[in-house]
């Protein structure tokens, strides 16, 4: 036991390391479009479904996006509504339309080819904070991966379907990961779908654990050596993937409905 309290912090890394790689067990989803689906569902789930605002787009690599169909919201996606668009948001694989406001999301691939994918969503909390123009205060373990890692735009640009919103959204977020839209919602991206999902969960829950401690009292941020800490172990690819297959095996049980895909497609 003695040996063990003298661990050294390098040897500790090493071994969580190795233990949460062991633990990413991969979900078993054959398709990349029931991934996204169950994603949507998550979303749902989580609060961020309340009106057909939000989307999620995945990069394929040929110069197509996966993405959710706007009539299906993200409450109502299964993997058969999902649809592939190409840069101009013209529908090649499915059938339905998509979002008019994925026209932004192209504008922050366009800018940031590092990016694989980007989720949009109006969530209460986010929303909320939105409101009163608050940044994101980075105070508590869990909102660590958003510590110098979460850009504000201060000022609402309008709807979202034009290209000027879709020129200074992408400048504002700049070359970070997420960012709180004011008057608006918020915006996460990822180098994968599971890193855009994670962190748009997060995000708002550590929007409304803000709202919460601002009722009782003066917030304090983490110590910034602290919080530049915290983002590194909860920005491990490993948590992130640990993460969203926990989330995910759990959308799947309660709704199986999400992974419907139409013979031949």
């Amino acid at each position: 036991m003695v040996d063990y309290f003298q661990e050294s912090r390098a040897a500790i890394d090493a071994r969580v390391d190795a233990d949460m790689r062991q633990s990413a067990a991969a979900l078993d989803v054959k398709d990349s479009r029931e991934r996204v689906a169950l994603a949507c569902r998550l979303l749902a789930d989580e609060g961020h479904a309340r009106s057909l605002a939000g989307q999620v787009t995945v990069r394929v690599g040929d110069g197509t996006f996966w993405t959710n169909d706007f009539s299906s919201g993200l409450a109502g996606v299964s993997a058969d509504t999902i649809l592939r668009i190409d840069d101009r948001m013209q529908v090649v694989e499915g059938e339905g339309k998509p979002n008019p406001a994925i026209r932004f999301h192209l504008w922050i691939y366009d800018r940031r080819p590092d990016l694989a994918s980007i989720i949009h969503t109006h969530p209460p909390a986010a929303s909320a904070l939105s409101m009163v123009g608050e940044e994101l205060i980075v105070a508590h373990m869990d909102a660590t991966m958003f510590y110098n890692d979460c850009a504000f735009l201060a000022e609402w640009p309008g709807v979202p379907i034009y290209n000027e919103e879709g020129r200074i959204i992408s400048e504002a977020l700049g070359d970070k990961r997420s960012i709180l839209l004011a008057h608006h919602g918020l915006l996460t991206t990822g180098r994968s779908l599971d890193e855009a999902l994670y962190l748009a969960i997060y995000l708002e829950r550590a929007c409304e654990m803000q709202l919460a401690a601002s009722a009782v009292g003066a917030i304090r941020p983490i110590d910034p050596a602290r919080a530049a800490e915290g983002h590194a172990f909860m920005s491990k690819p490993a948590m992130i993937s640990t993460s969203v297959n926990y989330w995910l095996r759990q959308v799947r049980r309660r709704h199986p409905d999400a992974l419907a895909v139409p013979a031949g497609r």
